[in-house]
């Protein structure tokens, strides 16, 4: 994490942006482009520009994923197919 950028429990998790209505995924809580504040900056699911809000403004967080990923188990990962 750079030194800028500030911890957040909904980090890459899909959330509301209250301010606008819109939801994306949380990349991080870091200074606006002036370097004066710390916004939240998301980025839509599916792709587009990102844009930034007050974190104050984030809510209604998507389920965490379970440990270890898919799979649910530390270590584990999804079974590839043979070939």
């Amino acid at each position: 994490m750079s030194l800028l950028h500030q911890p957040h429990p909904w980090i890459g998790r899909d959330v509301e942006d209250t301010a606008t209505g819109r939801r994306g995924i949380l990349r991080a809580i870091a200074p606006d482009l002036n370097g004066t504040k710390p916004v939240a900056w998301l980025h839509p699911r599916g792709g587009g520009p990102e844009w930034n809000t007050d974190p104050k403004a984030l809510a209604d967080p998507a389920a965490a994923p379970p440990p270890g990923g898919p799979g649910g188990k530390p270590g584990s990962s999804p079974a590839r197919p043979s070939h």
